[in-house]
């Protein structure tokens, strides 16, 4: 029996919509679907979801959203980076943590999106 949610979609707001969504669609090559318009929404690879202590949410009207970070996990931090700068992709710095080791994706718009390699179990079955 399924549970009762489904999925799940998660919201980007940027600067340069249209330059962040080729972005994904074509330097990252996550499968989309135009929902009309141009307004592509793309497909996620598999996903978890961690809950942190935050400080303060993010308001969306008069409720308090609870605030959001989106990194891409990968299980090769390394030659994702070299992959992703061969296609002109700026990568942040690297930084090991405890929970495995990171960076940042510059995307179009100025924003960034986390990049990094697990050393923590997974929820998802590709990890090694």
């Amino acid at each position: 029996m399924r549970g009762m949610i489904q999925g799940a979609h998660v919201m980007l707001f940027s600067k340069d919509a249209e330059g962040d969504r080729a972005f994904l669609r074509d330097v990252l090559g996550l499968a989309h679907v135009d929902a009309g318009h141009g307004w592509l929404i793309f497909g996620m690879p598999p996903s978890e979801v961690a809950v942190h202590p935050e400080e303060g949410n993010a308001k969306r009207g008069e409720r308090a959203m609870a605030g959001a970070e989106l990194y891409f996990m990968c299980e090769d931090l390394k030659g994702t980076m070299k992959a992703l700068e061969a296609k002109g992709v700026k990568c942040g710095k690297v930084e090991k943590e405890r929970w495995g080791t990171r960076t940042t994706i510059g995307m179009p718009s100025g924003g960034e999106v986390g990049l990094y390699e697990p050393t923590h179990k997974t929820a998802i079955p590709w990890k090694k």
